[in-house]
């Protein structure tokens, strides 16, 4: 009998199904590991795992079919949990390749809240390759069901079907204790989930990715005003002192927060050539504002968000905090948890009203519930904004109209405001416009996402401009501090090697260290009337903003639970910690798995013992930082404290409908005393003051 004959007659078997079945999935994740997921491996052991790690969940739970005495539901039951296996392999590999990252139970959980308008960009995302991800599960069906492969009659004994589940379990203990040889502490310092996909597989980590998500539910319910107390002892230890010189400079101003979606630090000064050899300014109007002597620029500022991305961004900077390592806090807790927040802090320590500022849905990241738990009064969503398809895409309101529309609500603000202004237009996946806008050059390269954006990113700088120009002429602009930032990367790590060469690098040597330095976001606080700005060399990152922006309001935030440093202090240690675990200081980078030296780019294979206590300290030092922060966010500490001093925030009291009818309204009460814009420029609106064009009409 011919080989191929013995196969087939294996195949029309159960257990040769169940066989055919495991064999097609271990290769689909051997495929998604090296085509989606770029997992590193620095060793002939981690090799050796990564083969072994799918075999024992896909078996344990393939092995169930096996069970069943039915024919025909044992063969759907077979297929069926392959089914599933395969489909959430390949949505992890379509997530992983916006995201970097797998997705988690909290990821699952809030995905309702940010899927509005992904169409486009979720598309995009698709490769041609991923057929090989699912074309099985039309051929199979179609193959029973033309009884190429027959449905075998005969129930396998129970002795083998359990034989074949223990093994299954066998198989995993060997694998986890591989998995903790190699890397010790892996379950209990879950820190990265690319570690734990690297030694486990996807299957396992989604199934202890839900256990740590129960844990963490169960922490909330348990927690206790005692469990405070640690949190209070670190922040006393972490305190940094203001810097005397900085310290009120900006007192009483409006607070005008600028979101740069999606925008690295290396945008800034940076020059596009085209394919004519014509070299291209991306962005001129930032770059002036980020050399201009009354900006406090950094360059070494890095965001330190995960999955929640653009609302990580915003719970570190409103609250100096971090998001999750799960999932996106705002939806997860923003409707649940207790904050101590900017425009809450503002509001009862100064007298600040607070508003945000965002052209798209008002449930995207469940911003409508979470801003009323931070305390903002206004949230000015996308339904007060006149949308229409020639001046939006699928996130919103492009930022020229966008920020033209706003200042109708702005102008009506009684002052000093807190506001926050979200653009949206320098979002993945950068598409090309297709209107006047369109005309800046789009770069070379066999990546139509990098190609983009650096026209999304030169329209951001246009519009950023008329939003100044605006303020300097309605009388905004002496009286108010801006602080810009970028809240997350724009081009992702698995794209950074084709971007490699626009910023003088080659593909190929293109590495973790690179992709380390390429996390950098612009952070630039403007104080009009100051001149003693310039570039700041601190290393800090996102959850030291809110200290720093307080502490030049001439607020005190000794009795604040805040993870961050006053950037301008000479007390900020310059250790900047990455959410997964990593980090970068002014000497070394550490990054997935490895420890670089910033002047070299090499890594640190032969620590010194002096090296070696320093890397110890470090590591210690950022997980102490995550660890407060999750039980902080966790199990909603802030519920219990009451050292700030601030009334606990109301939800209930916030209502976003209305809104300009209620400002109207305060004005015409306040008379004499509004201290509204409006008001001040005697009751007469300076929406017209506000100049806007498309690329086309600037180039005439």
């Amino acid at each position: 009998m011919s080989q191929l004959k013995k196969y087939k007659q294996f195949i029309n078997t159960r257990t040769g199904f169940f066989s055919l079945l495991l064999l097609l999935l271990w290769v689909k994740n051997m495929f998604g590991y090296i085509m989606d997921f770029h997992l590193s491996l620095q060793s002939p052991l981690q090799f050796f795992i990564l083969l072994i790690n799918p075999i024992s969940v896909s078996m344990l739970l393939i092995s169930v079919g096996l069970f069943i005495k039915r024919t025909r539901v044992a063969y759907a039951t077979l297929f069926g949990i392959y089914f599933l296996l395969s489909i959430w392999l390949f949505s992890n590999a379509v997530y992983y390749r916006e995201f970097t990252d797998f997705i988690t139970i909290n990821t699952l959980l809030g995905a309702g809240q940010v899927s509005t308008g992904l169409g486009e960009s979720a598309v995009r995302l698709f490769r041609f390759y991923d057929v090989f991800y699912i074309v099985d599960l039309i051929i199979l069906p179609l193959l029973l069901w033309r009884k190429k492969i027959k449905l075998d009659s005969r129930v396998p004994r129970i002795r083998q079907a359990t034989a074949l589940a223990v093994l299954a379990v066998l198989i995993g203990s060997g694998n986890l204790f591989l998995a903790e040889m190699d890397r010790s502490g892996l379950l209990s310092r879950q820190f990265s989930r690319e570690y734990m996909v690297k030694y486990l597989g996807i299957n396992a980590f989604t199934f202890y990715d839900g256990y740590q998500t129960y844990q963490n539910n169960q922490v909330r319910a348990e927690a206790s005003p005692t469990d405070l107390n640690e949190v209070e002892d670190y922040v006393d230890k972490h305190q940094a002192a203001p810097n005397d010189e900085m310290y009120g400079i900006a007192k009483g101003k409006n607070v005008v927060y600028v979101h740069l979606e999606s925008f690295q630090q290396f945008l800034i000064d940076y020059q596009l050539t085209d394919e004519n050899g014509e070299a291209h300014t991306v962005t001129p109007f930032l770059n002036s504002l980020y050399h201009d002597q009354s900006t406090y620029s950094f360059d070494n500022f890095f965001h330190q968000v995960k999955a929640g991305k653009t609302s990580d961004a915003e719970t570190l900077l409103e609250n100096s905090l971090f998001g999750l390592n799960q999932g996106a806090l705002f939806t997860q807790m923003g409707d649940k948890n207790t904050f101590e927040s900017a425009p809450n802090i503002l509001q009862q320590t100064a007298g600040y009203s607070s508003a945000v500022f965002h052209g798209h849905s008002a449930s995207f990241w469940n911003r409508d519930a979470t801003y009323k738990h931070l305390g903002y009064d206004y949230f000015f969503d996308s339904s007060y904004y006149d949308i229409n398809e020639e001046n939006s895409f699928q996130y919103g309101m492009h930022d020229k109209p966008f920020l033209n529309q706003s200042v109708q609500y702005l102008e009506h603000l009684q002052q000093p405001f807190y506001a926050k202004m979200i653009t949206v237009s320098n979002h993945y996946p950068y598409s090309s416009f297709n209107n006047e806008e369109d005309g800046f050059p789009l770069a070379n390269t066999n990546d139509s996402t990098i190609n983009g954006y650096f026209a999304t990113a030169n329209y951001l700088d246009t519009a950023m401009q008329e939003f100044f120009d605006y303020m300097k002429v309605s009388g905004l602009y002496e009286n108010s501090i801006f602080v810009l930032y970028g809240d997350h990367y724009g081009i992702s790590n698995t794209r950074n090697s084709e971007l490699a060469p626009l910023l003088g690098k080659s593909s190929d040597e293109w590495g973790d260290f690179d992709n380390a330095q390429m996390q950098r976001v612009p952070f630039m606080i403007h104080i009009p009337g100051q001149t003693n700005g310039g570039i700041n060399h601190t290393y800090g990152g996102q959850v030291d903003a809110l200290p720093t922006l307080l502490h030049l309001l001439g607020i005190p935030t000794d009795d604040y639970l805040m993870l961050g440093q006053d950037l301008f202090s000479e007390d900020h240690q310059q250790l900047v910690a990455f959410r997964d675990g990593d980090f970068v200081t002014p000497d070394y980078t550490f990054y997935g798995g490895k420890v670089y030296d910033n002047q070299t780019g090499l890594p640190v294979d032969e620590p010194n013992l002096e090296q070696q206590k320093l890397f110890t300290q470090l590591n210690q030092a950022v997980d102490e930082q995550l660890i407060t922060s999750d039980k902080i966010n966790n199990g909603d500490l802030l519920r219990f404290y009451q050292g700030s001093g601030l009334e606990p925030i109301d939800p209930q009291q916030f209502d976003y409908h209305n809104q300009l009818e209620r400002l109207l309204a305060i004005e015409a009460d306040k008379g004499k005393g509004s201290t509204s814009l409006y008001s001040q420029n005697n009751d007469e609106s300076t929406v017209s003051l506000y100049q806007t064009a498309t690329y086309t009409e600037y180039q005439e």
